[in-house]
């Protein structure tokens, strides 16, 4: 869920926003796709923050103050390797 997507279904705000440090790809080996995709399903209103530039807010702010949480992952490779 981009901002524009966000805006074309009307929503003013979402429940949850995903941060991701790979990009988005709606695939299930990916866990932010399979998060996203269960919790919409839920009825929940899911964005995605994919790669944000790390040097400036401004990325956070792209969806507002989510109603629920931010649920942050650096991504598919383990942080360890």
């Amino acid at each position: 869920m981009t901002r524009a997507e966000m805006d074309a279904r009307g929503w003013q705000e979402v429940d949850i926003v995903f941060v991701t440090g790979d990009a988005y790809v709606d695939h299930p080996s990916f866990a932010m796709a399979i998060l996203g995709r269960l919790l919409e399903a839920a009825g929940y209103r899911v964005a995605l923050l994919s790669q944000p530039d790390w040097k400036t807010a401004d990325p956070w702010r792209t969806f507002g103050r989510p109603r629920l949480f931010f649920g942050v992952s650096a991504g598919n490779m383990d942080s360890m390797i």
